[in-house]
């Protein structure tokens, strides 16, 4: 699961296995992982953030989306 970002707390990554979905990135702190979709960027899954950390989450994949993005792009081709 290579790391993209670290943002504070945050760990920005991405798991190999999942080929057949669209651009996406996984967001952890601690036991919470989300995953956000990068075109739009959106939620898709939640497991423990409260509401607040998903508005900041979704802030840093915003801005960095493009880095995401390419990163994702790179790996999975």
């Amino acid at each position: 699961m290579p790391t993209v970002l670290r943002i504070g707390p945050y760990r920005f990554h991405f798991y190999s296995r999942e080929l057949n979905e669209p651009p996406h990135i996984h967001v952890a702190r601690d036991d919470y992982e989300a995953k956000f979709w990068l075109d739009p960027v959106s939620l898709s899954r939640n497991h423990g953030f409260p509401g607040h950390e998903l508005n900041e989450i979704k802030r840093n994949v915003t801005q960095n989306q493009e880095v995401l993005y390419q990163a994702w792009k790179k790996f999975h081709g």
